[in-house]
């Protein structure tokens, strides 16, 4: 992980994979924690490595939710409410349909807000440069904001201003433990990934940016997920640095120009990068000099190992790193 990392450490900022806050947090198997020492501990390769290289990078706390299994965690996955997510989700011994979540108490949703700011804390000890809340495709803070996964019937269900509350406890306890300026948010409005329904988009998106802006983060990440008027709006409603991830292929080439080009012009102040990463660890310096852009291997995806991971080279077929 710190020679993947170091690799990719030309991007301005690196965010890193999804990074659960809890046991009961994890979505998928292997991955990630910052909820322990040992994980801290097991962290500060990685971000020496990309410190060294001359990148920075934040934490991606990503709270699963119902998007997770028992064979996983050995919990019942947890949810706003007790509303299956009606699709298979990743397992040790590979996909299996996802079970029921448990409904979290009125009593227990502020200790799932707390875990995001718990391990923003871990993450500033790991030497993250700061964390980023995974609000986006269909996790737990999206659970909450949405209109189908979230049938709740007390504060933090129903009503938009109830809907966004989470999100907002979420964000506000992690502003408390590690500063407004180590502290991002991702959402995807109406995207609909793992089955998550919003309605009111664009009302609920509005009350909850009226609700982060003034904490001062360091930053908006949206995902174009949405109709381009709905996007328009949410930059016409973020005061603050607004980074966009245009959802675009990975390839050809032009297609990520043209998609960056695009949001530049629509107010974005920066472009994220995802997929187009995982084959291009040089990627800043191929759409400098208009390189063309390599695939990436799908038949080493969850596969374990270096291939597909680290062997990526750069254009012309030097290593990385």
């Amino acid at each position: 992980m710190a020679t993947y990392y170091a690799q990719r450490a030309s991007a301005g900022l690196i965010v890193s994979e999804g990074v659960q806050p809890n046991v009961v947090g994890q979505s998928n198997p292997g991955t990630p924690g910052l909820h322990t020492d040992e994980q801290v501990a097991s962290w500060r390769p990685v971000t020496d490595a990309v410190h060294t290289a001359g990148g920075r990078i934040f934490a991606q706390i990503m709270h699963g939710g119902r998007v997770s299994h028992h064979a996983t965690t050995g919990l019942q996955p947890v949810g706003p409410s007790a509303v299956a997510l009606g699709a298979d989700v990743f397992t040790p011994a590979g996909p299996a349909p996802a079970p029921e979540p448990r409904a979290l108490t009125t009593a227990e949703v502020p200790e799932q807000a707390r875990s995001y700011a718990e391990a923003a804390a871990r993450a500033v000890d790991a030497g993250f440069d700061g964390v980023e809340l995974h609000g986006a495709n269909g996790y737990l803070i999206a659970q909450f904001l949405s209109s189908n996964a979230n049938v709740r019937t007390d504060a933090y269900g129903g009503s938009v201003a109830n809907r966004i509350r989470f999100a907002v406890e979420a964000v506000e306890a992690t502003v408390d433990a590690v500063g407004a300026e180590r502290v991002g948010i991702r959402i995807s409005p109406d995207a609909g990934i793992w089955n998550v329904r919003e309605t009111e988009v664009e009302e609920l998106y509005g009350a909850l940016l009226a609700a982060l802006a003034p904490l001062g983060l360091a930053y908006l990440h949206l995902e174009a997920t949405a109709a381009e008027d709905v996007l328009v709006g949410v930059r016409s409603a973020w005061p603050g640095t607004l980074v966009v991830n245009p959802v675009s292929p990975a390839s050809p080439q032009r297609a990520e120009r043209a998609a960056a080009d695009h949001w530049l012009g629509l107010g974005a102040d920066l472009i994220s990068f995802g997929r187009a990463y995982i084959a291009n660890p040089d990627l800043v310096e191929r759409l400098r000099h208009d390189l063309p852009l390599a695939a990436d291997d799908t038949t080493t995806y969850y596969t374990g190992g270096d291939e597909g991971y680290v062997t990526y080279p750069a254009h012309g077929g030097a290593p990385v790193g």
